[in-house]
């Protein structure tokens, strides 16, 4: 195993002590980059409200303070807690519209102060401490990434002028809905009593112009033929996709004897869990053991074992999985150039403590064994596509979840205008140029002025199920066909296959992360930041008045 996997695998063994929640909460806490930034800011006044942060209170001075208190400095710009204020509450909206159901797991309370709750016993932060470091690292981020763009040049594009404006009319709007007599009284209860519309719209503006600059930086890398090469060549395996099944051998399930208390708890022995494991590790072998040249030999195998005599179980599928995504475990086995269809193996699955002497203590949990099937280099093409969406019309929606739903008769009358446009295209002279016209004019998705193009569609592509599934079929160029989404019935069209592979979107995909990633690291940690008077940073909210 090389030392890369070790160290995979080492991550992975710890994580396993997290649930999934955790980890999730976990990788989120570390966001705190600008390309989230305005994602966060135009949700924020739609969330605050909905969530139910108890943030009611009287205004009772003119913000005065917090409008002249320098919190932050970032470089040359000195941040009020006014305008600190922003990023605070944004950093604590994020986190709660995201995990408040549940909180509790991570040792949050929200029936009190965030500044009355530790949440690093070595260290005594507390969860103010926690939102007010995202916040102040958002902030690096966003003043070091302006003065960025603008020493470049670069201003905000008018799709960013867009995303401000929908940020702004979002505070209105609630605002009006719950009866304030006007966006700034709103403001200042949600924000803070420094919060001004002008600060404000300011602060979306800087926020919405790094994401802008990022991305715009991220466009303007290229990446020759030969850079690709290269980089695949120091780890051709990560690019590739792996067919396999596995079988779990839990050595829990081989445990025998014990001790069972008056309270129902039972206890075992070092040496009969010892003896668990071995017998796993021995029923793994026999699995291993036996000749199987298919997936229903191998479950057949399963089903054959003393363990499974009572039960009925089998193997678990994987399929075309990336290797990033395959366990450490046995993700080099697999990738291994002289893998056959039908190969089996066995891997010791376990997780390394520290006891109170400060020993490492090593505990086997059980055995995976595993089937290979087969890999995919992934030298596909990838596909472009026109669509016209016929969007469903009426429904139900549900007031509880806010889900819609649409009747027969509704779905059934988006069919039959989808196959009337199908029909007058194919009646005309069926061109891509027709049906880009008849996108424009009839599709219920786009600005009408794009066709209905979707080009570079990829398994990664963020699309319904349905919609790249027809993509990435084998079609010929000038295919059609009509296909139902959650979204309503899409004619589609097949515009063909691209030079570009799939394999080289990856590698592309991975070096432009690495490079934008490093830049941004660079640029940010250029600045010099310096902590003030964080005194009128909300620190004593409590984000739920429910008890």
């Amino acid at each position: 195993m090389s030392a890369s996997s070790k160290k995979k695998l080492r991550k992975e063994q710890d994580a396993a002590k997290l649930t999934e929640k955790q980890l999730s909460a976990q990788k989120e806490a570390k966001k705190v980059k600008a390309y989230t930034a305005a994602f966060v800011v135009v949700l924020a006044m739609l969330l605050i409200v909905a969530i139910g942060v108890g943030v009611r209170q009287t205004i009772v001075n003119s913000g005065i303070r917090e409008k002249n208190t320098v919190a932050f400095t970032v470089g040359d710009h000195e941040i009020s807690n006014a305008e600190m204020n922003y990023f605070f509450m944004d950093a604590v909206n994020n986190f709660y519209s995201t995990y408040g159901s549940y909180a509790s797991l991570f040792g949050l309370d929200v029936t009190k102060p965030l500044d009355e709750q530790i949440s690093n016993e070595e260290t005594g932060a507390t969860w103010a401490d926690d939102f007010l470091d995202s916040a102040k690292a958002s902030a690096q981020d966003v003043y070091a990434l302006a003065d960025a763009a603008a020493a470049a040049g670069f201003s905000l594009p008018e799709e960013g002028q867009d995303t401000v404006a929908t940020a702004i009319s979002n505070l209105e709007l609630y605002a009006t809905l719950y009866g304030y007599s006007d966006a700034e009284d709103y403001l200042k209860v949600v924000y803070g009593q420094g919060a001004t519309m002008d600060s404000y719209k300011r602060y979306c503006e800087l926020t919405t112009l790094a994401q802008a600059y990022v991305e715009a930086y991220s466009d303007s890398l290229t990446y020759s033929d030969s850079d690709l090469r290269a980089a695949e060549a120091e780890s051709p395996e990560s690019y590739s996709s792996y067919t396999y099944q596995t079988y779990y051998l839990a050595a829990s399930r081989f445990l025998t004897g014990g001790t069972t208390d008056e309270d129902g708890n039972t206890t075992y022995t070092q040496e009969e869990t010892d003896a668990s494991v071995a017998a796993a590790k021995e029923a793994a072998e026999q699995l291993v053991g036996t000749e199987v040249d298919s997936v229903e030999a191998f479950d057949a195998a399963i089903a054959s074992l003393p363990i499974n005599a009572e039960s009925e179980t089998g193997s678990t599928a994987y399929t075309n999985t990336l290797y990033s995504s395959v366990s450490s475990l046995y993700a080099d086995w697999l990738a291994d150039a002289s893998r056959v269809e039908g190969d089996t193996a066995y891997f010791e699955s376990a997780s390394t403590t520290t006891n109170e002497d400060g020993e490492e203590v090593t505990t086997v949990s059980g055995y995976y064994v595993v089937y290979y099937v087969g890999t995919t280099d992934n030298n596909f093409p990838l596909s472009n596509i026109r669509h016209i969406l016929v969007s469903f019309e009426g429904g139900t929606t549900d007031e509880t979840t806010g889900i819609t739903t649409y009747s027969d008769e509704e779905k059934a009358a988006a069919k039959a205008e989808a196959e009337e446009i199908l029909a007058e295209w194919e009646a005309g002279d069926a061109t891509e140029e027709s049906f880009a016209e008849l996108a424009n004019t009839k599709s219920d998705d786009g600005d009408g002025t794009t066709g209905g193009l979707y080009e570079n569609i990829s398994p990664d592509s963020q699309y319904v199920t349905n919609f790249k599934d027809w993509a990435l079929a084998d079609h010929q160029s000038g295919d059609t066909g009509i296909i139902e989404t959650e979204y309503g019935y899409h004619v589609m069209y097949f515009v063909g296959e691209t030079d570009y592979t799939y394999r080289d979107y990856m590698i592309e995909s991975q070096l432009r992360t690495e490079d934008v990633d490093t830049w941004y690291d660079e640029t940010v940690n250029a600045v010099t930041v310096t902590d003030g008077d964080f005194s009128y940073i909300r620190t004593d909210l409590t984000l739920s008045t429910a008890g």
